[in-house]
């Protein structure tokens, strides 16, 4: 287990660099001079000289990536253009805000996604079971930005019980689950989808099995056989979609926080990206990517908890 797990932590090193270096060609490929951005109606030729000078932009790309990918190995990721802030500090500050969007989709999609596909499995081929799969069709096939939309059309335009932007200050937590709520939904809602038709499926296949008819044979309860065996053995192809995910989960908050106009590390990025601040974009990419490599190496490990015949070498 040790041997296993150091060898995937050293596996993060070598993604995380092609992430790096791949994000760092694409950014500086963009169109549009973050000199000329800054100053604005401001800008002539002398001053971007200066501007591009004092940020290092006048040296060939090469000279850039070595220098950049030094300071990343230090654990500095430079200063943002267009605040001057510490790209480090701005991640810290708006952090918490992606996490806790993150994590509340996540459980409003693990704690309806799989009790709806759970139902749908027991009572296949009933009117429960046809409502859960009409309504994870409709979740799988909306984007998020449109249930966000829709969210924000209804919950806080016309009934106004909760609302439309922010994200609240951690000094008031009550702030915080106001404007978390609808934008969680939004985010969870593809996850939820996804959740209950494999739960559904994993779940049916496993009532078939053997083990569950020898279960039933014995005079165990439909409680005992569905959730203490069938469901137990369903959970892996759960938990490899969960991992995935997950992963997505950290993507779709990019789109989810510019939607409700929320603070955090997806509005950040977009932030970044429109002034063409390559510091802070670099800087938010390794975070995303760290989190999402992190995500899938928990999930892989909590195989072995639901499946001891799963051994790590």
């Amino acid at each position: 287990m040790r041997s296993y797990l150091l060898r995937r932590t050293l596996l993060i090193v070598p993604l995380i660099w092609g992430v790096v270096t791949l994000v760092f060609i694409v950014v500086h490929l963009l169109p549009g001079d973050p000199a000329a951005v800054l100053l604005g109606p401001f800008a002539t030729s002398d001053r971007e000289v200066g501007l591009r000078h004092m940020w290092g932009l006048d040296q060939p790309l090469i000279t850039q990536y070595v220098r950049y990918m030094e300071n990343v190995i230090q654990g500095q990721f430079g200063t943002s253009f267009l605040t001057g802030v510490p790209a480090s500090t701005q991640i810290a500050g708006l952090l918490p805000y992606t996490i806790v969007l993150g994590l509340a989709a996540l459980v409003i999609a693990i704690g309806v996604g799989i009790p709806l596909g759970v139902v749908a499995a027991v009572r296949n081929n009933t009117p429960s079971d046809h409502m859960s799969l009409i309504l994870s069709l409709v979740l799988v096939s909306a984007p998020n930005f449109l249930v966000g939309i829709v969210l924000l059309l209804v919950f806080s335009g016309r009934l106004g019980w909760l609302p439309p932007i922010g994200g609240g200050t951690f000094t008031q937590p009550v702030t915080i689950l106001t404007h978390t709520i609808l934008p969680s939904v939004a985010l969870a809602a593809g996850l939820l989808a996804y959740l209950t038709r494999i739960t559904r499926t994993s779940l049916l296949s496993a009532l078939r099995d053997d083990f569950v008819r020898t279960a039933r044979a014995k005079g165990l309860g439909r409680n005992a056989v569905v959730f203490r065996h069938a469901f137990r053995n369903a959970l892996l192809p759960i938990l490899s979609i969960l991992g995935l995910a997950a992963g997505e989960l950290v993507g779709g908050a990019v789109v989810i926080e510019t939607v409700f106009a929320r603070p955090g590390i997806g509005s950040l990025l977009v932030n970044s990206v429109t002034g063409r601040d390559y510091v802070q974009v670099q800087a938010c990419v390794i975070v995303l990517a760290v989190s999402f490599v992190l995500m899938n190496l928990v999930t892989d490990l909590c195989y072995a908890a639901v499946d001891p015949r799963i051994q790590y070498r």
